[in-house]
């Protein structure tokens, strides 16, 4: 099919270019393409659904009082990450570029959003893959039974020649123990780096060759790979489903998820955490959906993909938060037994008059759980037991699901190897789909930018990404390594999403304009967006995202930042506060990609970044401006004016403007009342 080919069918509205068929991109380059629309859609499955579901969205409910952050998410759900999908979906199909060149053409002020997608995306990307890293830590230890973390390890009693299980993992469970001191080798606090692990280093390199090898020739390499990391993660966690709600204590686990702590409701930091947990377990700002998307045929409905996406989003979360809860549960249910069952042992050591057959779990809850002299008692060193606060600090972090999963795995007895190889294959398979469209963001970008010849080289743009990440990443082997990741998480992917997600609403609510974006939804999809999007759109995402943005703002100013660090001593998490270069990292995070966002409109708005190239090729001879895109295309003029080009763009095609953007090729975002027979 011919370039004119192309332009006469839109013209007719009737576009039918077949998936596998090459189609010419706003550059007007002939642009990649998917296999069929069944790749694309198990791409973007995998990309969204994601260890955001199973290690981050269970954690954030436990945080944040259980079932009471169902509702904010719910609610950020159909206002904010249902409607965002479905913009950048559209977004991406109808501009046919990378977050960087749509951006562009919908405002060249706006090129910093793209910058900043893509900066953002770069900065998760590198964070990311340190789980990536600690799935195939687990994966090369769980060829071997017992499992190494199935029991404590034991040490012998003062005095005797019997054998007792550390103190440390006995308190905290062999799961945990095994996590914090086996894998990480964690370090009391980030400022005690503790030097690199070398297990762990060589755990990341080998993540980052792999995702090397999957990325290399963009979306023909990847593309493939996603029809097992899509599908596979379904079968293993409804097989985990099975085995956990018939674990002891998995109702009470349930119940736990769902009563909510209404008054955590007030804090800001759960309705931006929500919020948070949508962008990033949608993968909304970092420019990959943009990308992917724009790969699809103009007639693709991508306003069908963006309620099946979200729907199944939401549903893989509800999910594995189900099984998390459930083994939440029965490990809580565990360790409280346990403690309770070292009480009875110094108990009947204490008092003759009571054995293993009188002292029962009952009675010890009837006679002794609530004597508070007696378990205060310093003599005897008892332990406080409490299955609610067990429940509470059960798993916390960066490491649930390493240590909440892990349980459940030793419950499968013998066979415990195998389906600890089956599980940490399916977060491979979660956190290496997410980490394709992670990277795609940062490549797409790139590629489109097609500034200098070895940027058309995939292979090596994906080894030179690959390799600076890798090298960031060692900041992650060290024993304070958990810490930076924490760190990177909360502020890497948090603030900046959000700021991008903002803009990306006000650019195309007030700048672009709802209905002329229902204008080219229309001639894309066949009908104009339902009214609930346009309002959500132009109304009720942005001021709802500015609402979160500056209620936390103030919040953080109000007490200082802190994170959780372990200490060995109660075999538990304590906040610590962040030193001050902790401190300025987080800052640099925040400020590397929302600063992208005003300074390219300032640089360009004084002519620094004067965009002449783009104003020459992007000719508005039609509608489509508004006062404000016509201005820079006059200061664009007046520059060629000046000497630094001698082509002219003639002021009467801006004037009076509405709708397109025309390049030497493909012409975009008609107005309703014109078509391509009018140009």
């Amino acid at each position: 099919m011919t370039k004119k080919n192309v332009l006469e069918e839109e013209a007719n509205g009737e576009l039918t270019v077949p998936l596998n068929t090459d189609e010419i991109g706003a550059n007007g380059k002939a642009r990649a393409k998917w296999d069929s629309k069944l790749q694309y859609f198990f791409m973007v499955i995998s990309y969204a659904v994601g260890l955001g579901n199973v290690w981050r969205f269970p954690y954030l409910v436990q945080q944040h009082g259980g079932g009471a952050f169902l509702i904010p998410y719910l609610i950020m759900l159909f206002v904010e990450g249902m409607p965002l999908l479905y913009l950048e979906f559209a977004a991406g199909q109808h501009f046919r570029m990378g977050s960087m060149g749509t951006w562009n053409k919908v405002h060249p002020f706006l090129g910093g959003v793209g910058i900043a997608s893509a900066v953002t995306s770069f900065m998760v990307g590198v964070y990311y893959n340190a789980i990536i890293m600690w799935c195939f830590y687990y994966i090369f230890h769980s060829f071997q039974s017992p499992l190494p973390w199935a029991t404590c390890p034991t040490v012998l009693k003062e005095g005797t020649n019997i054998s007792i299980p550390v103190e440390e993992c006995d308190i905290s469970g062999p799961t945990s123990y095994f996590w914090y001191r086996n894998a990480l080798d964690i370090s009391d606090s980030i400022e005690e780096s503790d030097g690199i692990k070398w297990k762990m280093m060589l755990c990341l390199i080998f993540a980052w060759l792999i995702i090397y090898a999957c990325i290399w020739k963009g979306i023909k390499s990847s593309g493939k790979v996603v029809y097992v990391t899509a599908t596979f993660p379904y079968v293993v966690l409804l097989i985990f489903f099975g085995r956990g709600i018939t674990l002891r204590g998995a109702t009470d686990g349930l119940i736990h998820m769902l009563s909510p702590k209404m008054d955590r409701l007030a804090d800001p930091q759960v309705w931006l955490d929500a919020a948070t947990q949508i962008f990033y377990s949608f993968g909304l700002g970092f420019g990959g959906l943009i990308a992917f998307s724009s790969y699809n045929p103009r007639n693709n409905n991508c306003e069908r993909d963006a309620i099946i996406v979200s729907l199944t989003n939401w549903f893989t979360a509800i999910l594995a938060s189900t099984v998390i809860f459930s083994v939440l549960g029965f490990k809580a249910t565990t360790m409280y037994e346990n403690c309770v069952e070292r009480n009875m042992e110094k108990l009947i050591d204490m008092y003759p008059e009571w054995n293993a057959t009188t002292l029962t779990m009952d009675v010890y809850k009837s006679h002794f759980e609530n004597n508070e002299s007696l378990m205060n008692s310093t003599l005897a060193h008892f332990r406080h037991c409490d299955f609610h606060e067990d429940l509470d600090k059960a798993a916390e972090g960066t490491g649930l699901a390493f240590i909440v999963f892990t349980q459940a795995i030793n419950e499968f007895g013998p066979s415990a190897p195998f389906w600890s190889i089956i599980f940490f294959l399916m977060l491979l398979s979660l956190g290496i789909g997410s980490e394709f469209g992670t990277l795609e963001g940062v490549t797409t970008c790139i590629y489109d930018l097609d500034s200098h010849p070895w940027l058309r080289k995939k292979w090596l743009v994906s080894g030179v990404l690959c390799l600076v990440s890798c090298l960031i990443g060692m900041l992650f082997v060290l024993g304070s390594g958990s810490y930076w990741v924490a760190l990177f998480d909360s502020y890497a992917g948090s603030f900046p999403l959000i700021s991008v997600a903002l803009t990306e609403a006000i650019a195309i609510g007030w700048v672009y304009g709802v209905n002329r974006f229902g204008d080219d939804l229309e001639t894309m999809i066949g009908h104009q967006p339902h009214i609930y999007w346009k309002v959500v759109w132009k109304f009720i995402a942005p001021f709802l995202i500015a609402g979160l943005l500056t209620s936390t703002l103030i919040s953080k100013f109000v007490k200082p930042i802190t994170y959780k660090a372990y200490s060995k001593d109660i075999a538990g998490m304590v906040d610590r506060h962040y030193p001050w270069f902790a401190g300025l990292m987080a800052a640099f995070l925040v400020l590397v990609s929302v600063l992208c966002i005003p300074g390219v409109a300032i640089l360009r708005k004084l002519g620094v970044l004067r965009y002449k190239d783009y104003a020459k090729g992007a000719q508005a001879q039609t509608g489509g401006h508004t006062t404000s895109t016509v201005a820079f295309m006059r200061t664009a003029a007046e520059d060629n004016d000046s000497g630094h080009n001698s082509d002219e763009i003639n002021e009467d095609h801006l004037r009076g403007t509405s709708c397109a953007v025309i390049d030497e090729h493909v012409t975009f975002g008609l107005g309703a009342d014109e078509n391509l027979s009018n140009v």
